[in-house]
């Protein structure tokens, strides 16, 4: 077993002004999008262009911000919220919601979408390669934040928390949810697929890889387990992903729309 060293949160002060690693993750999520965006907008027939990614980049990262920290308040911290209004805008205290981010990102992108005079069908498509790692970034910084720990377990590879050895499913997290799902969308979306088909199988990956985990990650404890006394509110959020994506991706292949991101033959 391995012994959590209870990493500094902060990789260094000026005066008032502290830079966090959960920030910095974030920062480097952004990073790693911007540049698969623009390796998969410079492919032979791509209808996207360099000033096209990086309007993109930016509703999409407003989007993240606002739509996690919103999502989480509602989701997870309402009660908190009630009692400390500031602390909605407290984001460097950390606690950002996925499913919030997700429905911000959603958001930014049809605001994009109609003001760049493209189908949002394929701005979704364009943008399923790119959170991935990002998503591996924001695990990684919440394990340097020693927050969201698993379950209790025996298992050789666990972290030992407090005298206590717990799986660490915040890197469960960045693996599976984002290296193995970013390699999965990659590939899958090298070669042009049915309109929406990259979307609907990102949504079925995170939602079945997020459920998963959720099995040894201990829910917040101002939730608790919401039914049966094993389910979490993380999985109730995940089953429309799983059920929206499974019937995304049959109607595409029924459907078999061209993707509007390749020049059509």
């Amino acid at each position: 077993m391995i012994t959590y060293p209870h990493i500094d949160p902060n990789i260094f002060t000026i005066g008032h002004i502290s830079v966090r690693w959960y920030g910095l993750m974030y920062v480097c999520g952004f990073v790693a999008a911007w540049w698969l965006a623009h390796k998969r907008a410079a492919q032979p027939g791509s209808t996207w262009n360099a000033q096209a990614v990086e309007d993109l980049i930016f509703f999409a990262a407003m989007g993240v911000i606002l739509g996690g920290r919103i999502g989480w308040v509602l989701f997870y911290g309402l009660s908190e919220e009630l009692q400390r209004p500031s602390l909605l805008f407290r984001i460097w205290e950390g606690g950002m919601s996925f499913h919030g981010g997700l429905i911000g990102v959603v958001v930014a992108l049809m605001v994009f979408a109609r003001r760049r005079g493209r189908n949002i069908m394929d701005v979704c498509d364009f943008t399923t390669p790119l959170p991935a790692l990002g998503l591996m970034f924001g695990r990684i910084g919440n394990f340097i934040n020693g927050e969201l720990w698993g379950k209790p377990t025996d298992v050789p590879w666990a972290f030992v928390v407090d005298g206590i050895p717990r799986h660490a499913s915040q890197l469960y997290e960045a693996t599976l949810e984002g290296l193995v799902l970013s390699i999965i969308i990659w590939i899958y979306t090298s070669k042009p697929k049915p309109q929406l088909a990259p979307t609907g199988l990102w949504l079925l990956g995170y939602g079945v890889f997020r459920f998963m985990i959720e099995f040894v990650r201990i829910p917040d404890a101002n939730r608790g387990y919401l039914l049966w006394g094993w389910v979490t509110e993380g999985q109730l959020l995940c089953l429309p992903m799983i059920g929206l994506g499974l019937f995304i991706m049959v109607w595409a292949y029924r459907a078999k729309r061209p993707s509007g991101n390749i020049v059509s033959a």
